[in-house]
């Protein structure tokens, strides 16, 4: 019973920030739905920090991925926030309140064997002098926005770019 009641709180929380995501991509609350009628896939959730400036963000370097944002799987009985929270600092050492609306939501595989599951990714503002402490073999780096950079999700850089446009723009307002 309260295994069940853990992974209600995880969809009531998932299902929310689907409905709060500023974008959403790839039929992400069709997949919500239909998930919620059997057993779900893993849920993912990463974190687009940005500098103050919003000229920056913050990635790290996977070793199959590419420069990503830092993010992962949700444990079990833990929200996409709270799992975005805790890889953040997992991957960069870095704690921050992520921002009240999810950046987007979105339908992908995260590797090629295996099946496509919901990321969330939230936002985070934070001072880029900050102290990065990255995992071991996996680097942490501030990345010009202005820049391309090599991920395997090519529409992640014009998705992060737009989004820190946007909160820029709703930050002079």
């Amino acid at each position: 019973m309260v295994r069940e009641a853990f992974e209600q709180r995880v969809v009531e929380a998932a299902a929310a920030d689907v409905r709060l995501a500023r974008a959403e991509f790839d039929g992400a609350g069709q997949w919500l739905a239909d998930a919620r009628q059997g057993p779900a896939e893993p849920l993912a959730a990463e974190v687009w920090v940005f500098n103050e400036a919003f000229d920056r963000v913050l990635l790290v370097r996977h070793r199959r991925r590419g420069w990503v944002p830092p993010g992962g799987q949700v444990e079990p009985g833990e929200t996409p926030r709270e799992g975005a929270r805790r890889e953040l600092f997992e991957e960069t050492g870095v704690e921050a309140e992520l921002l009240p609306e999810p950046a987007t939501a979105t339908v992908r595989s995260y590797h090629p064997r295996w099946p496509a599951t919901l990321g969330l990714s939230y936002a985070a503002i934070v001072d880029s002098g900050t102290p990065l402490h990255a995992e071991s073999g996996q680097p942490a780096a501030w990345m010009p926005l202005n820049e391309d950079w090599e991920s395997c999700f090519p529409e992640d850089p014009s998705r992060i770019r737009a989004h820190a446009r946007w909160l820029r723009e709703a930050s002079v307002r």
